[in-house]
This record gives structure tokens, sequence and C-alpha cells, in this order.
């Protein structure tokens, strides 16, 4: 069979590299025999095209076939396989069977294809999110303010004591899964933490939902224009943004737009009159009379306590304007997290960003994703989503020692190359949150959290926090990842905690680690070693990561003096063209390059 390569993630096969701008040019090559007859198959939704390549050389004994590709015009995501005709034997050339992108494989057949993500060029974000930090604050788990429980909701029940553990949903009253349980979070405890999160570094708030709703998580909403009696009222969030900004930290709020709870006013108009209430197309009823143990409509999952809204109906899109924009026009909130962003309708969000725009042009709107959310980021759709696809690179290499160094950065290169380099920069990192194990649960060596700690500060994108990463809070799936958060400083990791501090502010101190490009440039399978650079203007670090169990001592290529900036230890020069790095089993370490002029 003819030898056949193409790597997307290669320079020297595809330049530039990444997601690229409507209208720019992008050279793509091939390496094939000589006298061979490439062709490039080009498809998007609109159809499919085929464009033949020239023989470009011969270099790194290898004949190269090219093609300047002249991008479309407007936003579209391209995709592209080549057809090869070598010696009569016609064969395809795609992306590898995990579509994750690099080096793809020979077929008989029409393999999966490569991807270039073909975005607008007016594409910006929100100013603030350049320095952002990002910390999630579950309500009820997080602080008691003092303030009493006013919520007298059936069913619920009261922890006598912080230290409990979150109820089983299986045991949850109402033979439900609810989640009605409650410790006794609430706004004023947010609020008498907030130097606390000052101190730690954080720059943005996310809380969990807050408005009013049968359940602890309060994703089943009944009133999208009243806080929850549980957490407080509009005057104790009002006070929250007020102290937060005065600090310097911003405040979103979780928009549960997708779906309601079972008890929202206009789904209650739809089960006690059916098809004639004035809200049956706000939902997708199979049937009427609609009935919750007929459980004939449409639900997220399999939750039948949430009916799912159609934001494809006008007026269930313009009611969801209107929250979104009273929020933000009397509370002065700084932006949205919008919950199942994806499976949302994106003309919904086109209506809805242009509305919230208009009302504060720096206002962020950030998705929930749980894969390539490049159909959600345009600029009039959103500003940011969850990476989750970041938290799983982590977790499978070094939770559950699933990848190698050099398969974590083939998938980590491949993320970033499905987003404008403006857009990656903005995306929303965690390694844990609400809806997933906590990472240090998931890692049976706990000096492996540590470790993710300082990828996350180091990676592009806005890291993000979940409450109780920074001092051990562990736990498994839901509810256990909700655990009240440990205020007691003689049970905290306070190792942990003044790691968290020290990356935090390592990486808002350095332009490199907040806007600088992302290279590898050691990925040793063998000791588990990964390291990457990173460069803005005259700012470049370093990072080294060690998740072996034995000492590292290597060369790592680089000119210059570089500072440790984690162990404080006495800067290194350069020697023969590189520096040696000495780390210690599951250790990592940020160099700072020491630049002219630079005391």
């Amino acid at each position: 069979m003819p030898k056949l390569k193409h790597d997307s993630q290669s320079e020297k096969y595809r330049w530039p590299q990444g997601a690229r701008p409507c209208g720019s040019c992008v050279r793509l090559r091939i390496s094939a025999p000589e006298g061979a007859n490439c062709t490039l198959r080009l498809w998007t939704e609109k159809g499919e095209e085929k464009l033949p390549m020239r023989l470009r050389g011969y270099m790194d004994d290898a004949f190269l076939y090219e093609i300047t590709l002249t991008l479309p015009e407007e936003p579209v995501i391209l995709w592209y396989t080549f057809l090869v005709d070598a010696d009569g034997e016609m064969l395809w050339y795609g992306n590898n069977p995990e579509g994750l992108g690099g080096e793809g494989q020979v077929s008989p057949h029409l393999p999966p294809s490569f991807q270039i993500t073909v975005y607008d060029r007016a594409y910006t974000v929100p100013s603030w999110m350049h320095d952002g930090v990002m910390y999630q604050i579950f309500v009820d788990r997080f602080c008691d303010g003092g303030a009493p429980l006013l919520d007298k909701k059936p069913g619920l029940v009261t922890h006598a004591s912080w230290d409990e553990k979150p109820n089983e949903y299986s045991n949850a009253p109402l033979g439900s899964n609810l989640g009605h349980d409650f410790f006794g979070g609430n706004l004023a405890g947010v609020i008498q933490k907030l130097p606390y999160l000052r101190k730690l570094g954080v720059t943005v708030l996310y809380l969990n939902p807050i408005f009013d709703a049968q359940s602890n998580h309060k994703y089943d909403t009944v009133d999208y224009f009243d806080i929850d009696p549980a957490f407080g009222t509009k005057d104790d969030l009002a006070e929250l943004v007020r102290s937060a900004h005065k600090l310097g930290l911003r405040v979103l709020l979780d928009g549960v737009f997708n779906h309601c709870g079972y008890y929202w006013p206009p789904f209650q108009d739809v089960v006690r009159n059916g098809e004639s209430s004035g809200y049956a197309s706000w939902f997708f009823p199979q049937s009427f009379p609609v009935n919750e143990k007929l459980e004939n409509y449409d639900c997220v999952g399999h939750y039948k306590w949430m009916p799912k809204i159609n934001l494809a109906d006008a007026g269930a899109r313009d009611y969801f304007i209107t929250v979104g924009k009273y929020w933000i026009r009397n509370f002065h909130i700084d932006g949205w997290r919008l919950d199942v962003a994806d499976e949302a309708p994106t003309q919904f969000w086109e209506h809805f960003s242009d509305a919230i725009k208009k009302e504060n042009p720096e206002a962020l709107l950030l998705g929930e994703a749980w894969a390539d959310a490049h159909r959600l980021l345009a600029p009039d759709r959103l500003d940011s989503a969850m990476n989750y696809l970041f938290r799983d690179a982590a977790a499978d290499w070094l939770a559950k020692d699933r990848i190698s160094p050099a398969e974590l950065d083939h998938r980590l290169n491949r993320m970033l190359s499905l987003y404008p380099w403006e857009t990656a920069l903005r995306l929303y990192n965690p390694l844990d949150s609400h809806d997933t194990e906590r990472f240090r649960w998931l890692c049976r060596d706990k000096r492996r959290h540590a470790l993710a700690a300082a990828l996350q500060m180091t990676f592009p994108g806005c890291p993000a926090v979940f409450y109780g990463d920074e001092v051990g809070l562990s736990g498994g799936n839901d509810p256990d990842c909700r655990l009240a958060m440990e205020w007691d400083e003689e049970k905290q990791n306070k190792e942990l905690l003044a790691l968290y501090r020290k990356l935090i502010g390592i990486r808002r101190e350095s332009p490199s680690l907040l806007r600088g490009d992302f290279r590898a440039c050691l990925c040793d399978d063998v000791s588990n070693v990964y390291a990457f650079r990173r460069t803005c203007g005259e700012d470049e670090s370093l990072v080294v990561l060690n998740a072996g169990s034995e000492p590292v001592k290597t060369k790592i290529a680089a000119e210059g003096t570089w500072t440790p900036r984690i162990s404080g230890r006495k800067p290194v020069s350069s020697e023969s063209g590189g520096i040696t790095v000495d780390l210690a089993p599951c250790s990592a370490e940020i160099y700072l390059k020491k630049a002219k002029g630079r005391k």
C-alpha cells in the first residue's frame, strides 16, 4: 500500500494552524508517491467539491502535494479528506477513528474528515475576561450566613450539622430525585466570604441557580423573577453584587432556560387546561392531558419534574429574553452561565445575545457544553463555553492514567484547533463541577490534584475552581460532589490552598500565561513528563509537569535566564542551548524568563 501522510497538527501539512477567520487562506499538504494524482475533497452542509492538488516538491524523504484554499466569507465548519490515485490504486486519507486530528489514516473507503472552523473576524469577548479566574459556588453548600432558613416547601429536610453528607437521591422525600435536603448556605454567606475569595485571587463568581425552586440545586425553577427564600432576598443579591464589585469581583448567575420546574405557572397552566392553554406551544407535550404520572411531555433526561421548554416559540423566547435583561438591568450582574446551552436552538441564542448586549455590551454569555461548542460561539451568539474537553484530557492523564503525555498533547492541540485563538483564551476550563466527580476524588495519588491545578492555571483559557477544590474537598458523583464547604481551618488542606493562591497569583502576573501562545516542548512518555512554552512579546513562561513516580532531571531547549516561580529556587541559565529542570515526583514548576531590562 502506498505511504500517505497528512498531519492536521503539523505546520508542514497545514498552515496556519487552528480555526481561521472568514476569507483567509489555508495551505494543505499530503505526502504521497511521485506521480500520484491527489485530490482534496471539501464539504459543508451545503454540499461538496473536489479540488486537484499540485506537486510541491520533495521534502524530508517525501513528495508533497499541496493546495491553498481561500476560506468562505461566512462562518462555517469545513470538512476535508484526500483522495489519492497511486499507480491505479484509489485510496482515501482522512482523520483517525477517534476524530482527534493530527496524523490520520489510509482507507479504501471514505474515512472520517479533518475539520477547519471558519469564524467571523468580528468575533470578540468581554474585555474583562482577559484576566479571568472563575469560582463556582453551589449556594446551599458554600456558607451559612446566619440568616434563618425561610423556605417551607413540602418535604424539605434541613441538616443538623454542616459536616453531614448530602442525602442520596434514592432516599429523597416524596420518593423523587428532587434533592430536598438543605444545609443552609445562602447569599448572606457568600457575602461574608467575599474577602476570602478576593484573597484566593479569583475574579469572577459563578453562582449555581438562585431563583425560587423546589430543590436544593434550583435547576427546577418555579419563579424566574424572584430569589429562593432559602437563599435570601433580592436585597441580598443586590448587596452581594455591590460588595463583589467593590472588591473587583464580577458575578454570573445561572440561567436555566432550556427547562423549568414542574410547578412553574406556565407549565401548570398546560396541566390544567391542556391544548387550550396559551402556553401549550411553550413545551413539548406528546398528548393531552399533560400529566406527571403519564410522563407524556419532553423533559431534561428522564427527570419528569423538569419539563423541557420550546425556545423556538416566540412567546417563550421573548419571556426568557425579558428574564435575562431584568437581572442585568436591575441588579447589575455581569452575565449569565447558560444551562444546557448546546440543546437550545442557536437562533434563540442570537436573539438572547442581541438583547443582553444592548443592555450591557460587556456582559458575559457562558454556555454549558460537554463537547465541541463551536456552533454556540459566534459574534451574535455566546462568548464562551464550559470546556469539559480540557477536564476530560486532564483527568485521563493525571487521574485515570489512561493516556501518555504525547496523547495529552495531541488532545489539547486538537481542542485548541476547534476555536479562534481569542475564543480559546476565554474558554471556561474546569477540573470538576456540580455535575462531575471531584478531580481529587478521581486521583489515586492526591499529589496529582496539585499537578492538575498547575496545568489548569497555566493552560490557555479561563481556569474555573469549583468551591472547595482549593482546600481539598473531595467526593464522587452527585450528590457527593456537592459536600458542604470546609471552613474549619484545621481540616482544610492548607498546603493545597497556599498552592492555589500562588498559582492564581503567578497566572495573573504573567502576560504569557494570560494571552500567550501555546507550544509543547517535551512529551516524555517514559518518565511521564509534559512541558510547554507560552510566549507573549518578551514575556515567556515554561511549564513542566512531572506526573511520574521518580524524580526527573532533564534538559529543555531554552535560551536566557529562567526563574522558578512555584518552588522559589534560584534562577537557572541556559547552557548549550537549554536549561536543566529538576523536579521531584508528582510535582510541577513554572519558569518565567527574565526579559531584558526586567529586574
